[in-house]
């Protein structure tokens, strides 16, 4: 996801005042129309929409702004988006979108040891790399061995914990932080010994007893959850990463997250067209392939769900909502893909994991968050194809899982 902090303000312009340190002057009709309607406006009732609107409408009536006003509020707003958007989204000098590398890994350090009891996992519902580790957590039967705290995202993109009321009770929705009791996610990262002042991601894998960040790079945490922690896991038996299939998951994942994963961010993150039409090629080109691989092959590695499916999952599960239209991912949408949609309702319907999908979270975290992306906060209606009625419609994927049909196991 994001942590950049953005603002804005707007700047409101009042008349001038009859001291003679102002040279700029307003007809005399003009000024004695906005100084005889001024007071009549409350400043404690939020009045700026409407002193603007009054202003306006003296200056120039029912028409459009003068062009000069147009090009110098564009100019503005462009240098100001890029601004915002070189915080939010780093580029390189194409404009292409380079996601910062996660600071903690789990296995970068050979002599890391910790007690399985004090896990402790911070994730976000609109963040699709933390959606990972949750379906992975559920699958495994880990919910009540590493507890988890979900934030929200701040008005400032920032991480942050408070009670939340959600209408749907049958999804995971934010809370408190259960750990530590922690206000936002950048005070926990801060607990740990020496302090913190880089970026402040979910997910976050977290050591109670040594106050301590394990880990906050997402594939790290599934690989762990997936065969570290099997002595507490209620569902030891399932492997999504098999020693048969370690090369064919590795192989998709190479394609899928730069293409896919991290492809739908590169096209709503892009800050030049040249950025964006490649990034929006490579990502559609590749979907293309998926459609293709999945007429043959229920999962991506045959009959068996893998860590590479749940990889692929997060993304599908936003695309039509988030992506298609806030990343400008407009092609296609998804459901315009037979078999990649339903792939989606094969995985959604695996009990828990819908359990995990809040989409009403999901999109209150992009449209009401990603400012640059959507300055007027507006959350669109929920696409038909994205309502939990629609992904629990029969898949019909289980016919390519025949013991007698013969199914793709490697990647071309």
């Amino acid at each position: 996801m994001y942590s950049a902090q953005v603002s804005s303000f707007i700047s409101i312009p009042f008349p001038p005042s009859k001291s003679k340190t102002h040279k700029l002057k307003y007809p005399k009709i003009l000024h004695t129309k906005l100084c005889n309607s001024t007071p009549k406006m409350s400043l404690n009732q939020n009045s700026n929409t409407n002193l603007i609107n009054t202003i306006t409408k003296l200056l120039w009536g029912p028409s459009l702004p003068p062009q000069l006003l147009i090009s110098t509020v564009r100019s503005t707003w462009s240098a100001t988006w890029q601004l915002m958007m070189s915080q939010l989204a780093p580029s390189d000098p194409t404009g292409s979108y380079t996601r910062p590398t996660s600071q903690f890994r789990l296995y970068s350090n050979p002599e890391l040891k910790f007690s399985p009891k004090d896990l402790h996992l911070y994730v976000g519902l609109p963040c699709p790399w933390a959606h990972r580790t949750l379906i992975v957590r559920a699958l495994k039967g880990l919910e009540d061995s590493v507890p988890v705290s979900i934030a929200s995202p701040g008005i400032d993109g920032s991480w942050e914990f408070r009670v939340f009321s959600d209408p749907d009770k049958d999804k995971l929705v934010p809370g408190l932080d259960k750990a530590n009791g922690c206000k936002t996610l950048r005070e926990v990262y801060k607990l740990r010994r020496g302090g913190y002042s880089g970026r402040s991601t979910v997910p976050m894998l977290w050591d109670m007893g040594k106050k301590e960040v394990l880990c906050n790079e997402s594939y790290d945490i599934i690989e762990f959850f997936n065969s570290g922690l099997n002595e507490i896991s209620g569902n030891p038996e399932l492997d999504l990463s098999p020693p048969a299939l370690k090369v064919d998951i590795r192989k998709w994942n190479d394609i899928i997250y730069p293409n896919v994963n991290n492809g739908v961010y590169r096209c709503g993150f892009a800050q030049s067209q040249e950025a964006y039409n490649k990034a929006a090629e490579g990502l559609f080109r590749t979907l293309e392939m998926l459609e293709d691989h999945l007429a043959g092959s229920r999962y991506l590695c045959g009959d068996v769900l893998t860590l590479a499916d749940v990889c692929l999952f997060t993304t599908l599960i936003r695309f039509d909502v988030v992506y298609n239209v806030l990343f400008k991912c407009t092609k296609k949408k998804l459901i315009e893909f037979t078999n990649l949609h339903g792939y989606l309702r094969d995985i959604y319907q695996i009990p828990k994991v819908a359990e995990t999908c809040n989409m009403g979270q999901i999109m209150e975290g992009y449209y009401k968050i990603l400012f640059p992306l959507n300055p007027g906060g507006i959350n669109p209606i929920m696409p038909s194809g994205c309502e939990d009625e629609v992904l629990s419609k029969p898949h019909n994927r289980d016919c390519l899982s025949l013991e007698t049909k013969v199914v793709q196991h490697s990647v071309s």
